[in-house]
């Protein structure tokens, strides 16, 4: 944990905790750290009356304890979650239209409920949690984009250059078993089996996605030049030209390119637009909510639930049997 040595014992120890116990991922305790840190900082800044557009990043909370964090009350918070809503300034926001979007307030929240939950419930150093009854700010659901079936065979039939073979194997793992793109970049050669890709998805778990006949033909034929290099790491399914792991910097990269190469709209599609459009095709073709659940490696149906919105066959019928339909105008 030394890239949290700036962090009181009290975080440090919570941090600990979901990365080694949990077994959650260096990025998601990250993000945990800077919410949390940000959220200290405003209580110290409240508390010690300083003044209220003093820049937080110039607090220190090293000297923060387990007394400190216990006293704080759901009231403070309510303070900090008005603060994010009408005050915060983010880097996408224009400071003269202050204020950070609910999805943002929700995480951040989010990070807050687990921190006072570990230390309520897990550990048992502190006799109240603040935050239990606290409901998450209501975040505005939209339907998530993605390419129609024409608009795939385009992007795939665009890739050409001098990692033709690469890209297209990246692009059909992305349109055929819509996994992410941590998980893509994470791809062993070892994970790839007659017909099916072992994933390590969010949290470090793991599970198999099956791929079609098209699929696996581009990996083979991609195996033939990835067979022939040495990587830095050797094990990596997929390299770059620098002789590494291809990162999720990369693989954004390449996407958007043949995306631009396809005549498409880059700056409204992306490599997660891939696993949306993966999702809608399987749904819209038969494939069940629960078995698109596991596809997807998503923990909650609720989140697959989303797609069930995009294509419905019945919803269609529905529109069609109305008389009004028909009517000649």
């Amino acid at each position: 944990m030394q890239r949290y040595q700036e962090c009181p014992q009290v975080l440090r120890e919570f941090l600990s905790y979901h990365e080694n116990i949990k077994g959650q991922s260096r990025k998601t305790v990250a993000e945990y750290y800077l919410d949390l840190r940000m959220f200290l900082r405003f209580v110290k800044l409240m508390r010690d009356e300083m003044p209220y557009d003093t820049p937080l990043d110039t607090i220190s909370i090293k000297d923060i304890d387990l007394n400190f964090v216990g006293s704080i009350s759901s009231t403070e918070v309510f303070d900090f979650l008005s603060y994010l809503a009408n005050d915060r300034v983010s880097r996408e926001s224009d400071a003269d239209d202050p204020g950070i979007g609910s999805a943002a307030r929700a995480r951040k929240l989010s990070a807050i409920k687990s921190f006072f939950h570990y230390l309520n419930v897990s550990s048992k150093q502190i006799a109240n949690d603040p935050v239990k009854d606290i409901e998450f700010p209501r975040i505005r659901k939209s339907l998530p984009k993605y390419l129609t079936l024409e608009e795939s065979k385009a992007l795939l039939r665009s890739v050409s250059g001098p990692n033709q073979t690469r890209d297209f194997a990246i692009l059909m793992i992305f349109l055929n078993c819509g996994i992410r793109r941590s998980e893509l970049v994470g791809l062993n050669l070892t994970d790839i089996y007659e017909d099916r890709l072992r994933v390590v998805g969010k949290g470090n778990k793991e599970r198999i996605v099956y791929m079609g006949t098209s699929c696996r033909k581009a990996i083979d034929n991609y195996l033939v030049e990835r067979n022939k290099i040495v990587l830095s790491d050797n094990r990596a399914l997929f390299g770059s030209r620098d002789k590494n792991r291809i990162s999720v910097s990369a693989v954004h990269r390449l996407v958007k390119k043949h995306l631009l190469e396809a005549g498409l709209d880059a700056t409204q599609f992306s490599a997660h637009k891939l696993r949306h459009t993966a999702a809608t095709l399987m749904l819209s073709n038969g494939v069940d909510l629960k078995t698109l659940q596991e596809v997807l490696g998503h923990e909650n149906l609720n989140t697959t639930q989303i797609y069930t919105h995009i294509e419905s066959t019945e919803l269609k019928i529905a529109a069609e049997a109305n008389p009004l339909s028909k009517l000649k105008i």
